[in-house]
């Protein structure tokens, strides 16, 4: 049975036979049965982990009484959903976003910015209490590479090119859009993107190794 647990780029959770290459947490979605309720978020602490725990651990997708894992196709993908680097299997990679969020906002309630308080302005800036992702205008010119932008299917913008998302990869480069466009990947993510970190990208998107 092909489950409910891989995440587009708008944030909405699908069916995919297709694994992804990361996987994150955002609480207990899913019923017994390994089909999901209504609600989309149990805390606002959405992390992006590796596939494999630190500790050699796995509990299966959908166990009984444990967080409901979720699936995407790279760290591009999981950013735009509103997701950042988990602290505890990515901590190198959590204090990379975490430093160059602190570039961009400044630092939220101390000398480095706490990942709890983080997580709170994040969600604030990625859904509506609706569950609707929240997302906003800029200059395609200017946005960082890693972005996501809307289209018929969602569009990842690398250094040199743009690629339309599938679950199961990115479809041919294209000419990067110019003009105004719509941002799928969180105001705030893309300011962090703007001050130096660089998401991992799959690779039937990467033109330099990375996006």
């Amino acid at each position: 049975m092909t489950l409910q647990n891989r995440v587009a780029p708008t944030g909405e959770i699908i069916t995919h036979p297709a694994r992804g290459t990361l996987t994150g947490n955002r609480g207990i979605l899913h019923r017994p049965d390994q089909t999901l309720g209504t609600s989309r978020w149990q805390h606002p602490n959405w992390v992006i982990c590796t596939l494999h725990h630190p500790r050699g651990t796995y509990h299966g997708p959908m166990p009984d009484r444990a967080w409901t894992a979720l699936f995407f196709l790279d760290e591009a993908v999981a950013l735009a959903a509103g997701h950042r680097p988990c602290h505890y299997c990515q901590r190198a990679r959590a204090r990379e976003f975490r430093a160059a969020w602190d570039a961009a906002h400044g630092p939220i309630g101390g000398p480095v910015t706490r990942m709890p308080d983080l997580d709170r302005a994040l969600h604030a800036a990625r859904v509506t209490r609706g569950r609707q992702q929240i997302v906003h205008s800029a200059d395609a010119a200017d946005l960082p590479p890693g972005s996501f932008i809307a289209g018929q299917t969602p569009i990842l913008l690398t250094k040199n090119a743009a690629h339309t998302y599938s679950p199961a990869g990115y479809g041919p480069p294209k000419p990067r859009p110019s003009g105004t466009v719509t941002v799928l990947t969180p105001a705030p993510t893309i300011a962090t993107l703007r001050h130096g970190y660089r998401p991992d990208v799959h690779p039937t998107a990467r033109d330099t190794g990375k996006s």
